[in-house]
């Protein structure tokens, strides 16, 4: 039900896909499904409210779907205190960050792997990372602002790098692919002055419109990338050369 998860839903469905939806509000995945036009009827798309960092309801999913070709992991789960600045997050608020988001994917990982060997059919996992966790913050364009690049968030983004082409390597099996898009900034109402100076280190875009992310998902889903595997691929309109 976030801003890349709801477009991405509707772009799949767009391109002839059969598509498992799953968000831990169910409520908020039902809104916004609907309020980009998407039927929540349609035969070709199934549901499911999930907490990924609950075990069992994440084997659950994978007991009971059959037919899975891939994964798209857009989640983001953080506690309430996520988001201060560095010297305002405790040990815990990290600890804790880290646990939920890091680890829900580890397991989410580790349960897609799981699921190939279990069907032995090809299986394509995409991981959406960030341009922070390739290179560090630019934190000049946060001047001026309320807002921060969290700490928790690059050191999550970079760790789900390495831990995407670790998995990929233990795997080892070219019918089973994971690799990752790492977005640059996504326009989600941050304010004139931040927008102002982000666009000021890209070649001409500044902040992308979501759908700009879409197409590098689907092609990694896709048999046209049968043979692309641990990647990131950074899409940024240059932001972090």
């Amino acid at each position: 039900a976030g801003l890349l998860g709801a477009a991405l839903v509707r772009e799949l469905l767009l391109n002839g896909a059969c598509v498992v939806a799953a968000d831990i509000a169910f409520y908020r995945l039902t809104n916004r499904l609907d309020h980009l036009g998407v039927d929540v009827n349609n035969s070709n798309i199934t549901l499911k409210q999930i907490d990924l960092a609950d075990t069992i309801a994440v084997l659950e999913l994978f007991d009971k779907v059959d037919g899975l070709t891939g994964a798209v992991n857009c989640s983001y789960p953080r506690n309430e205190n996520y988001g201060r600045k560095f010297f305002e997050v405790t040990l815990d608020d990290f600890n804790d960050n880290l646990a939920m988001s890091l680890g829900s994917s580890f397991f989410f990982m580790q349960q897609c792997a799981a699921y190939f060997f279990a069907k032995g059919e090809p299986f394509s996992l995409v991981n959406i990372a960030s341009v922070y966790g390739v290179a560090a913050p630019n934190f000049e364009i946060y001047r001026k602002t309320e807002m921060t690049m969290p700490v928790e968030y690059a050191a999550i983004k970079s760790s789900l790098i390495h831990l995407s082409k670790y998995i990929t390597k233990y795997v080892s099996d070219s019918n089973f692919r994971i690799n990752l898009v790492s977005p640059g900034g996504i326009l989600d109402g941050q304010p004139d002055q931040f927008l102002t100076s982000y666009k000021e280190h890209t070649l001409g875009q500044g902040m992308l419109e979501v759908d700009d992310v879409l197409g590098t998902i689907l092609y990694l889903l896709s048999d046209m990338a049968r043979f692309v595997n641990g990647q990131n691929i950074v899409v940024d309109d240059g932001f972090i050369l």
